[in-house]
This record gives C-alpha cells, sequence and structure tokens, in this order.
C-alpha cells in the first residue's frame, strides 16, 4: 500500500477522503495518463487503468502493483467504439470508484482537407463522443453516491481556431466547454469537475499527431498540477509553460490568437 508518509500521499490524500477509494484512467498506456495513474496509486487510490494497448497496460499494471502492493484492474478498450466505451462502466460496477479520468485522447495535424476522413472522424469518436458517454455514465453513478470528481483534458489549443490543427482544437474546446457547464451543474450533487489545459507535452502524443515537440511538459508535471486542482477550480493550466503561453494569448482577440497558433504549427509540422 502507499505510504502514509510519502509526499504525494499526503498532498493528494484529500482526493481519496472525499472522493472514494477507486479511480478510473483513460489513455493509461502512456503520456499523462500513466503519470496520472502512478500518482493516485501513491496517494493510496484502487485503480482501473483503459487503453487500447495491452502490453503497455500490463506493463503499467506490474510497477502499480510494486509501487502500491494491490494489483489494478486492467481493461483493454478501444475508445472509438460506443459498445467497448459501455463495457468500462459495466466492468467496474463492483467497485466503489469515486474519481474519472477522461485522459484518453489523440491529435492530427496538416490542412484539414489532406487528411483522412476516418482519422478526423475517429478522433472525434475518442474526444469528444467516448468523454461524454464515459461522463454521463460516472456522473450519475457519483451523483447516487453523492460525491465524486471527474477529470477532463481539454488544451492550450481549446480557446482558439487553430490552423493546423483544426479538428483537433474543436475536439478540445468541446471538452472544456463540457466541462465548464458540468461543473455548475454537478456541483450541487456533490460531483467536482475539472477541465485540464496543459500546453506542448513530451509524450507520445507529438508522434502520433505527425507534430515534432522538441520542447515543452512532462506528464508528470500535468498529473500533479491537475489532480492538485480537483475541486479547487473549473480549469487548471498546470505547469509554468501552459501559464506562460495563457498569459502570452488571451490578452489577443480570438483572431489574432488563432493567426499565431497557425505559425506554432506550421513550426511543429514543417519537419
Amino acid at each position: 500500500m502507499a505510504s502514509p508518509t510519502s509526499s504525494t500521499y499526503r498532498r493528494l490524500g484529500r482526493l481519496r477522503r472525499s472522493y472514494g477509494p477507486f479511480a478510473v484512467v483513460t489513455g493509461a498506456s502512456d503520456g499523462i495518463g500513466r503519470a496520472m495513474a502512478l500518482q493516485l496509486a501513491d496517494a493510496g487510490f484502487g485503480l482501473v487503468i483503459v487503453a487500447r494497448r495491452k502490453a503497455l497496460l500490463d506493463e503499467l499494471a506490474v510497477d502499480l502493483q510494486k509501487s502500491s502492493g494491490t494489483a489494478p484492474l486492467v481493461i483493454c478498450a478501444d475508445l472509438s467504439v460506443g459498445e467497448e466505451v459501455a463495457r468500462i462502466d459495466e466492468a467496474t460496477r463492483h467497485l466503489d470508484v469515486g474519481i474519472l479520468a477522461a485522459v484518453a485522447g489523440y491529435g492530427t495535424s496538416g490542412p484539414f482537407i489532406d487528411g483522412k476522413l476516418s482519422d478526423e472522424l475517429g478522433m472525434i469518436d475518442v474526444n469528444c463522443r467516448a468523454v461524454a458517454q464515459l461522463t454521463h455514465a460516472f456522473a450519475g453513478r457519483f451523483a447516487a453516491r453523492k460525491r465524486g470528481g471527474i477529470v477532463l483534458m481539454s488544451s492550450l489549443v481549446a480557446f482558439q481556431g487553430v490552423p493546423g490543427a483544426a479538428n483537433y482544437a474543436a475536439t478540445k474546446a468541446y471538452v472544456q466547454t463540457l466541462a465548464e457547464g458540468l461543473r455548475v451543474e454537478l456541483k450541487p450533487l456533490g460531483i467536482d469537475v475539472l477541465a485540464s489545459a496543459p500546453g506542448p507535452v513530451l509524450s507520445g502524443f507529438g508522434a502520433r499527431a505527425g507534430m515534432a515537440i522538441s520542447g515543452g511538459q512532462t506528464p508528470d508535471e500535468v498529473a500533479i498540477g491537475t489532480l492538485d486542482m480537483l475541486g479547487r477550480r473549473t480549469t487548471v493550466r498546470p505547469g509554468f509553460l501552459a501559464k506562460a503561453l495563457e498569459a502570452s494569448l488571451m490578452v489577443l482577440p480570438r483572431s489574432g490568437r488563432a493567426a499565431i497558433m497557425a505559425r506554432v504549427m506550421a513550426g511543429l509540422t514543417a519537419h
């Protein structure tokens, strides 16, 4: 079990006391999802870890058991398929889940009309539809138990159009708006909702999206900064980089922010 004297346990132990003993983390095989699962395990949560890549999930399960002494529940699922998303709810009904961290998602880059339509629609399925489906299911469960916490992954790109990543930015705008609305709706039911809006992150996300991200935040920085703010804010920009980018962009009108983001994306995809 996690040590009550560890810094993570002391800092995030309030989450377990507030929300309950188990947490579900999607996208747990890599990047922010993996980091968030490890942080929650160190805080004393029992874990349900979800992703497509079973081999990586199994590796994480071993690491989690070593660090916490408890084996997580592993669910291999493709979140672009509604039936597989529903299976997550069904497979965890016997657990007293208190936190949903819907971290799974992916991006694309380049001109929208040059991309594969299947990739763009699949991204909407994973980044938007699956998030709505999971949030609806677990929010209902949390309302019945009168407590719970939901973490949704927004992004720096959620606050303006982004030429070169137009559809990805649109999916994150959906998540940001959903979180802001649900924060108000669900608060009277004992449920906290947080949107996490990081900047560039050094993970496998960039490679899949076709972007060369040479500098940015670490997944651990994002995970820690996000979980620290659950129940305390509506939106968090975890880490110094996200806050600095926000400060430089938010003083501009949306059209100006879009123009700057177009240049940023051109640099990230120039390779």
